[in-house]
């Protein structure tokens, strides 16, 4: 892509966040069950989570999701919760209450952690240096 806006960077990280929870679950290795599974009655599974399954993300998604995860290198702490919220699909007053602003300084300012990204990607010399 040659010339990013701060839709296609809102975008992407969107992408990312989408990605990352499509990921399977991290499980701690070493620990195993030799027990066969219960089959329970349905009455027996009321109070029990049910088990999500996903769908795993194609590898062109996850090697998007890793080039979105070095973006974050050239923003403040705060921006990259703000931009990850955001990308997340918290709403504004949650991510503003997170961060005790109002509503239009946090717009602002996830409009200019995108911009510095954005400038980023734009420029030549960055885009040379980051692979």
């Amino acid at each position: 892509m040659s010339d990013w806006t701060l839709e296609h960077v809102a975008d992407r990280f969107t992408d990312a966040a989408i990605t990352a929870q499509r990921l399977p679950p991290v499980r701690v290795q070493g620990y195993a069950n030799s027990w066969p599974a219960i089959l329970r009655k349905p009455w027996e599974n009321m109070g029990a989570e049910p088990v999500v399954k996903r769908l795993p993300p194609d590898p062109a998604a996850i090697d998007r999701m890793l080039e979105t995860f070095r973006w974050v290198k050239w923003l403040t702490e705060d921006q990259r919760h703000l931009v990850w919220m955001r990308a997340d699909g918290c709403p504004w007053k949650e991510v503003c209450a997170h961060f005790g602003m109002d509503r239009t300084t946090g717009w602002r300012r996830w409009k200019a952690a995108l911009s510095t990204v954005a400038v980023r990607l734009n420029d030549p010399e960055e885009r040379i240096s980051f692979n």
